[in-house]
């Protein structure tokens, strides 16, 4: 007998090993007709279908329409009691259904055929009803044993919602749907933070920003960042150009080198010289990245000129909610 780690590996391979198969068998001629038709539709991808593969095309709806392909899902059943209005010529519509048989989908294909929508089958049966009817036929059909009990959509639901996905992105990459524009469809929660806040929006700017010119004497620099309780002291020219930035940890090793002697010294000989820097229109997540590429906590932020405008710290970010 199967331990449970064993039945949910087993059940695991078996849904990988759908989407497998489904990528071999698509036919190159059907995916090239139905990514045209979405591609060029000038209206909406309407997403249809019924019973678990109903919830598979509201998802796959709902992954169009949040990476730049207006979306929307009619339920077939409700279509056939009004919501069929919601249907214009310059849609598409995707139906999704394992059997190819449902009556209530089938129901509704007179009606988008009568008026000339372009329809696309995501089927587990090239020879159904459904696929006969539609313009492109995508071919999602598993090995009946695949499934629980030989009948309960699990891995035939899988490769659906896969086959889906793969058209979204490539949709979304013919676009050049970009990041910014990712984030414009997702402005709350942990993903809009991410996408949203620039750098300026969390630096130090002003009074809390902590400077020191290249002349000045170490001692000044120390009181410069104790002072301002950064971690650090941003070094500048005479023009407030950015040349160097001495942190905690610049000090300590600079301590350990010198010893006494090191409030003697001037700025610019103990500064880290061109460190790291942001912009205050990079992406807060951007320039986290660089801080852990980097194995930094402290950012100088400059403007196009390279003058000093702000200092950003990870705590800013965690406070704000990126990390």
């Amino acid at each position: 007998m199967m331990s449970t780690l064993e039945f949910i590996r087993e059940e695991l391979n078996h849904e990988a090993e759908a989407i497998r198969k489904v990528a071999e068998q698509l036919n190159p001629e059907e995916v090239d007709k139905a990514f045209n038709l979405l591609r060029n539709c000038k209206g909406k991808v309407v997403l249809t279908g019924i019973g678990k593969s109903g919830i598979i095309a509201r998802k796959i709806s709902a992954t169009l329409a949040s990476t730049g392909t207006t979306s929307i899902f009619l339920h077939a059943a409700e279509g056939v009691h009004g919501d069929l209005g919601m249907l214009q010529p310059d849609d598409v519509v995707m139906a999704v259904s394992n059997s190819g048989n449902t009556q209530e989908l089938l129901s509704i294909i007179p009606y988008i055929k009568y008026i000339g929508i372009p329809l696309i089958a995501i089927t587990g049966n090239p020879h159904s009803p459904l696929a006969e009817t539609a313009d492109a036929v995508l071919d999602c059909s598993v090995p009946p044993e695949y499934e629980a009990l030989g009948m309960v959509p699990t891995s035939s639901t899988t490769a659906e919602l896969a086959l889906g996905d793969a058209l979204a992105i490539l949709l979304l990459k013919d676009k050049g749907f970009s990041l910014e524009d990712f984030a414009r469809f997702h402005p709350g929660g942990n993903i809009g933070k991410k996408l949203l806040i620039k750098v300026g929006e969390l630096m130090h700017t002003g009074e809390e920003l902590p400077l020191i010119g290249e002349e000045a004497e170490m001692s000044d620099a120390i009181l410069e960042m104790t002072s301002k309780k950064l971690g650090c002291v941003a070094v500048v020219d005479k023009d407030m150009h950015l040349t160097g930035i001495i942190t905690d940890g610049d000090l300590r090793r600079q301590i350990q080198q010198k010893q006494d002697k090191l409030l003697q010294h001037k700025v610019k000989e103990c500064m880290t010289a061109n460190p790291k820097h942001s912009y205050p229109e990079q992406l807060a997540a951007e320039a986290l990245k660089l801080m852990e590429d980097h194995k930094i906590t402290m950012l100088p932020i400059v403007d196009n000129n390279n003058y000093l405008v702000g200092m950003l710290h990870m705590h800013d970010l965690i406070e704000a909610g990126i990390l």
